[in-house]
């Protein structure tokens, strides 16, 4: 697996960033803080995603900033594909979008951060807690398998050699042999339980109780039939007689009706006789009504201004009295209008009079307080020359200062001075840090070398001082501790002495400021003095102005009054003509109210003489209809006296008897019948439950059968699982000999490369993982005994070991990812170093596509393919990273930086 290209917009310090990444050895190079790992961290992160994360989503999003993306181009086994991953802070949540597609035509897709992150573990056969184990050794991390317990390290191998998924299995084999041991006694105990309860029911001799109850249920069954067919009979003479007493009182019933139907029609005609003499009296009311209304009519015609009351007169007088008002109405709203009007212009000439006078007061108020603001911005303009008397004074003895001052610097050049001294600060306080954590790696390094001196032993490979190569190292460990402390010391010094410069350079910093705050304000203090000269004497115009206009406001007033009365005048006139006429509308109303009477009293007589006609037709229809109905009448009566004739008492009495003979039998019958149901009931469900016990007996047999075939197969599957179970057991063990065997094959090559004629031989790792170091002399070593710098290289070494065999697999090579060390010299001093890059140059030679190292280191720097440098800008935090040529790099200018 290659990393092909990696882009960042706002994640962590890069606010911008697409680099491009090559086969071989790159080295990513930079100040501390810079950013230099948290461009492998959003490698990293494109692939897992959270997972990825020491902490939270919102950790990455860069400050200031509310959303990141993060886009990964890498190459795994033959195909290209492209990861992205999208942040965006919503405040309360983080949307977290992620997409992953192939960019070679294969048509492979993924969306979601869940179904991305499955895709790479499969892909990878790694999740992201394996991806670290394996090949990101991460800053700080690099002691992690030599300091986990041996089964931590023994769980992470395996998991990386997948041999994790075997003990799945075999566990997964072992919960199922467990589980068909449960099934299997829980079988056996319901097959005996079953033999117990059949062997229960063949003792109740259940056959033998079915016939007797049979036999029973027979007999019971014959003579309920006897019982029914008598009562069958008897139900014959009882509807028998029921008919003769139903056909009896239907011609009763008849009879009965018909002698209703006669008083009804009775009633009717009589109802109708009534009804035609109220048409009568109401005939005669209608006419009498009529002529009062005439009456009426006559005394209304003079108020009308009518001769006659007709249609045609009526509608003469309306359309006269129509005309009349019309004038009117014309006349009475033109004099409205002007009495209005004449009302309204006086009301306004009166109230401009008033807003005149008004206006000559606020005017010459007005004029008082421009005089007084005059006097106010004179005022002003002497209290500002008095400031700029004393600001210049100010002025003055600040440049005093500047003479004075022991530096050559002006001011305008203060800050740019302060400022490249604040720069130079920062520098040497970086290189105090660098020079500190040196020097306290190599007083570590003394301090351990006096130790094992103490104890006689080698400081460098803990052999008897008189067999080691290496005695004489501790002598240079303590001149570089001294040379450290010199440096150290001068760096110090450097430091103190540039702060009191930059002290001093701050007073006169601030005095230049001060300096041209003052020359700002003078001069805004000139320019405000001479606008309130001018101000004053505009003031003092316009109050004369104002004066002048007061005097002629109130005149204007004086005039606009007599004007006012004159228009109140002429509004009376107006008044006067209008209730005239008001009073000539008023007669018309009249006139034509007594039309209208006239109109709905002649409507009144027509309807009157509608209602008469009506009632009239009414009275001769209700004659025709009594004249039918007394037909009818004559009919039913004719009927009612046949079906008296009809009915027969003598022979419904007889009926009757028979009837109630019948139903006296049918109650005893029924009673008896009721025993025998009752009776039957109880052997047919004697009958039933020993019928249910004999299927209950069979279904047991039935299923004591199948439960022991059940319980035979389930024998055979407990058995096929616990061979399944210690199958995979020891194929995890064979495998986890074979994988032991390769990785301490691999491990010991790397090892050699690293120490070879050195002091140690080689080292031995059992089955659980464990690790020894063994000396030229045969001596075994726990890898905790060795220095700091050794541990840090044979961990590094552990580390590219089982990276190799995972890249070569076990039955042949398997693509696996970049080979990421995150700044892999922390823990090692010059010589280590050296050791590194032989690691390094070792593994590209094993066939390591892409190793990615962060470094600052010179020796790894020479070592790269390529070299990319990380800058973070002061002002805006913020991190680039650039291409450099490793072939044409000078190593000594990156010393430098």
């Amino acid at each position: 697996m290659n990393f092909d290209r990696i882009r960042l917009s706002n994640f962590k310090p890069y606010g911008d960033a697409d680099l491009r990444l090559t086969e071989g050895v790159t080295v990513i190079h930079g100040l501390n803080g810079s950013g230099k790992s948290s461009l492998l961290e959003g490698c990293f992160f494109a692939l897992y995603g959270s997972k990825a994360l020491d902490g939270t989503l919102d950790d990455v999003i860069t400050n200031g900033t509310e959303e990141t993306e993060v886009e990964l181009w890498f190459t795994h086994d033959g195909a290209s594909y492209r990861v992205e991953r999208r942040l965006r802070d919503y405040g309360d949540r983080i949307d977290h979008q992620c997409v992953l597609e192939s960019t070679d035509g294969s048509d492979v897709s993924r969306d979601g951060a869940r179904a991305v992150r499955e895709f790479v573990t499969g892909l990878l056969r790694m999740d992201a807690e394996a991806f670290v184990n394996c090949a990101y050794v991460r800053q700080g991390e690099v002691n992690k398998l030599i300091n986990a317990s041996p089964r931590e390290r023994q769980d992470t191998i395996d998991d990386l050699l997948q041999l994790g998924t075997l003990e799945e299995y075999r566990e997964r084999a072992g919960d199922a042999r467990l589980g068909v041991e449960d099934v299997l006694e829980n079988r056996r105990g319901r097959l005996d339980q079953l033999g117990d309860q059949i062997e229960s029911k063949e003792a109740k001799g259940l056959h033998d109780r079915l016939n007797g109850l049979e036999s029973d249920l027979s007999e019971v069954s014959d003579e309920i039939d006897r019982y029914e067919t008598q009562r069958e009979r008897a139900k014959e003479t009882r509807e028998a007689a029921a008919e003769t007493l139903s056909t009896h009182a239907e011609k009763r019933e008849k009879l009965e009706s018909v002698e209703a139907e006669i008083d009804e029609i009775e009633e009717e005609i009589r109802t109708a006789e009534r009804e035609r003499d109220e048409h009568r009296d109401a005939i005669r009311e209608a006419r009498e009504r009529i002529e009062e209304i005439e009456a009426a009519v006559d005394e209304r015609l003079d108020d009308a201004g009518l001769e006659a009351a007709s249609d045609g007169a009526i509608a003469e007088r309306r359309a006269e009295l129509d005309e009349r008002e019309s004038e009117i109405r014309e006349e009475l709203d033109g004099e409205r209008v002007s009495a209005e009007a004449f009302r309204n212009q006086a009301t306004n000439l009166a109230g401009k009079a008033d807003d005149r006078a008004e206006r000559a007061a606020e005017v010459d108020a007005e004029a008082d307080d421009l005089a007084a603001e005059a006097d106010a911005a004179a005022d002003e303009a002497d209290d500002r020359e008095s400031s700029i008397a004393d600001l210049r004074e100010e002025a003055e003895t600040l440049r005093e200062r500047f003479a004075a001052a022991d530096a050559d610097v002006d001011r305008d050049g203060v800050a740019d001075e302060r400022e490249a001294l604040r720069e130079r600060r920062g520098e040497v306080r970086e290189r105090i840090a660098e020079l500190s954590a040196e020097l306290k790696n190599a007083r570590e390094r003394v301090e351990e070398a006096e130790e094992l001196l103490a104890a006689g032993k080698c400081p460098e490979c803990g052999q008897p001082v008189e067999d080691s190569p290496h005695a004489s190292g501790i002598d240079e460990d303590r001149e570089r501790v001294a040379e450290l402390e010199a440096e150290l010391e001068a760096a110090r010094e450097r430091e103190d002495g540039l702060d009191d410069r930059i002290a001093e350079l701050d007073g006169l910093a601030a005095a230049a400021d001060r300096l041209d705050e003052i020359d700002e304000a003078v001069e805004m203090l000139e320019d405000r003095v001479e606008e309130k000269r001018a101000e004053a004497e505009r003031k003092r115009e316009a109050a004369a102005e104002k004066r002048e206009r007061a005097a002629e406001l109130r005149d204007e007033a004086e005039k606009t009054r007599e004007v006012a009365a004159q228009k109140r005048e002429e509004a009376d006139d107006a008044a006067a003509r209008v209730s005239e006429l008001e009073d000539a509308l008023g007669a018309v109303d009249d006139a034509r109210e007594a039309v209208a009477a006239i109109e709905k009293r002649l409507e009144a007589i027509g309807d009157a003489e509608d209602e008469v006609e009506r009632r009239r037709e009414k009275r001769e229809s209700l004659d025709e209809v009594n004249d039918e109905r007394r037909d009818r009448l004559a009919d039913k009566r004719e009927r009612r006296d046949e079906l008296a004739d009809a009915v027969d008492e003598e022979a419904v009495e007889a009926a009757r008897e028979r009837r109630d003979r019948a139903e006296e039998y049918l109650e005893r019958v029924d009673g008896e019948l009721d025993r025998l149901a009752e009776r039957r009931t109880e052997l047919e469900n004697a009958i039933g439950g020993v019928n249910g016990e004999i299927r209950e007996l069979e279904a047991l047999r039935d299923e004591r059968d199948g439960l022991a075939a059940t319980v035979a197969a389930l024998g055979d599957l407990h058995e096929e699982t616990s061979e399944l179970e210690a199958m995979y057991g020891d194929l995890r063990a064979e495998l986890r000999q074979r994988n032991v065997a390769e990785l301490e094959r691999t491990l010991n090559e790397t090892f050699e490369l690293v120490y070879g004629n050195d002091a140690y031989s080689h080292i031995e790792l059992d089955g659980e993982y464990v690790l020894t170091v063994y000396q030229k002399d045969g001596e075994a070593l726990d890898p905790e005994q060795l220095s700091g710098g050794e541990r840090a290289l044979f961990n590094l070494s552990l580390r590219c070991a089982i990276y190799r065999l995972l890249s070569e697999g076990i039955e042949g090579a398997a693509p696996t990812p970049p080979l990421i060390l995150d700044e892999p010299t922390v823990f090692l001093d010059s010589g280590h170093v050296s050791r590194l890059v032989r690691l390094v140059e070792e593994m590209r030679g094993f066939g390591v596509r892409q190793i990615l190292i962060v470094s600052h280191d010179d020796e790894l720097v020479g070592a790269a393919d390529e070299l990319i440098t990380v800058e973070k800008e002061p002002r805006s935090n913020r991190s680039t990273v650039r291409r450099e040529d490793a072939t044409e790099l000078d190593v000594a200018s990156l010393a430098d930086d």
